[in-house]
């Protein structure tokens, strides 16, 4: 039976490595399409708790797949044959036993924002000790253009057998947005780029079994770069309503109602938010492969490198406007209590990856403020890699704790916060979201920034 008979009959064995906030969805997915599926992981806790059936990712439920979590079920050597089954290992020698691996690991950037490829690669190379003829090996994992063809391949290929001969390989960008109500991995049309014409059907079959649409392109390089665009597309124009801002700011121009009496024309414009920084796993990171990937063909990406630089700069806006804001009380941020609102990058999640508010609260202990922060999804922050030293715990949201503030800081707006409570009993609030005005909240106490 041929690889694309195998997904057609829900026969072909899935593995996922990388179990996080992309590579969960696709194993739910999968599993509901009747795979069987087996999560791959060099985290320890976090497959410990799949193995249990729990989820560690908040807004990621589990409780609709079956886990198998039994040591001869990890361990058995022939194929796996229970469908609709998931179970999370670190054992890699059971890639040997899949027909269809399907590549989430991080691509970061080092601290010259180049791009860390060690996840990728290393992976590439466990993937090479155990591959056999007929897989399929898609990476999800953005990248710049000529990883999958060019570095990945020619990693695979160290086992002796030829991608497009005697493997498929493909690379399909994910295109997940985290707790979105409206788009989950189903509904979101789906890219795929593959080796060659065969790899590609393979690829193309594959997803098209979970996903509502594919969309085929000429080469995984495509795939690669059109990844790219979509961040790069929302790094510019969120850097361009950033630097209107500030610009704004010094008008004394609402650039929150700028942006909503521009959206009201029905063509040519599309409305981007300012906000105190960049987070999440895609867009403070992606658009600088490609500017990486740039220099290889003397050529250099201006726009893409303007806009990191607005917007990185935000956080230090922010705590511009708060030294500001505390001289006109006759009080200096050295010393000045600050209790922080949202360490999550975005509304209503728990992923603190590249969160701004990370930075902000390096930013205001250097400069000597106390620092507290609240939020109801991000129970503990700590672990981060550039900011080592960040070891704080959330904190109930109190009238008390309110009022001994110097300044409340909105940075990440929360549904489950109660803004109401919070304007009653804050002495000053930094909005950095327009969060109480969206709510109809008008007080002179509200500043923004």
């Amino acid at each position: 039976m041929s690889l694309i008979d195998k997904i057609a009959a829900r026969e072909a064995n899935v593995g996922i490595i990388g179990l996080g906030y992309v590579g969960l969805p696709l194993v739910i997915e999968f599993c509901k399409a009747g795979f069987p599926v087996t999560g791959f992981d060099v985290d320890t806790v976090k497959v410990k708790m799949l193995q249990q059936g729990k989820s560690y990712i908040k807004h990621i439920d589990i409780s609709s797949i079956t886990v198998g979590n039994t040591p001869a079920f990890q361990k058995q050597s022939s194929k796996l044959k229970t469908q609709n089954s998931f179970t999370a290992t670190m054992d890699f020698s059971l890639l040997k036993n899949m027909d269809c691996i399907i590549i989430c690991v991080p691509t970061p950037l080092n601290k010259h924002r180049e791009p860390d490829m060690s996840y990728v690669f290393n992976t590439a190379r466990t993937v090479a000790k155990h591959l056999q003829k007929e897989q399929l090996i898609s990476l999800e994992s953005t990248t710049y253009p000529g990883t999958t063809d060019e570095d990945m391949k020619a990693i695979l290929e160290t086992a002796g057998l030829k991608a497009g001969i005697d493997f498929h390989l493909a690379f399909s960008p994910e295109r997940e947005d985290p707790n979105n109500k409206d788009f989950s991995t189903s509904t979101i049309p789906k890219v795929v780029g593959g080796y060659t014409e065969h790899c590609l059907a393979a690829a193309v079959a594959l997803y098209d079994s979970i996903v509502v649409r594919t969309i085929p392109v000429s080469s995984t390089k495509v795939a690669e770069a059109t990844k790219l665009l979509e961040n790069i597309y929302r790094s510019v124009n969120i850097a361009l309503v950033n630097e209107l801002k500030i610009l704004f700011d010094r008008m004394d121009i609402n650039i929150w109602e700028v942006i909503e009496a521009a959206k009201t024309k029905p063509f040519g414009f599309q409305a981007f938010y300012p906000g105190p920084g960049l987070g999440g796993h895609c867009i403070p990171i992606d658009p600088f492969y490609l500017t990486w990937k740039a220099r290889e063909f003397d050529f250099v990406t201006r726009f893409i490198e303007l806009a990191g630089e607005i917007n990185t700069r935000m956080p230090y806006y922010v705590v511009e406007r708060m030294t500001a804001i505390l001289n006109n009380q006759g009080k200096t941020l050295h010393g000045s209590r600050v209790l922080i609102l949202g360490m999550a990058y975005k509304k209503d999640v728990d992923d603190q990856r590249e969160s701004p508010s990370i930075k902000i609260a390096y930013l205001l202990r250097e400069k000597g403020a106390e620092v507290e922060y609240s939020d109801m999804h991000v129970p503990v922050c700590r672990g981060h890699r550039h900011y080592p030293d960040i070891d704080m715990r959330s904190v109930e949201l109190t009238e008390d704790r309110l009022k001994d503030a110097d300044i409340v800081l909105l940075l990440t707006d929360h549904s489950a916060f109660d803004y109401k409570f919070i304007e009653k009993h804050a002495r000053c609030i930094i909005d950095t979201r327009n969060a109480f005005a969206q709510r109809g909240i008008q007080s002179l106490k509200i500043q923004k920034a």
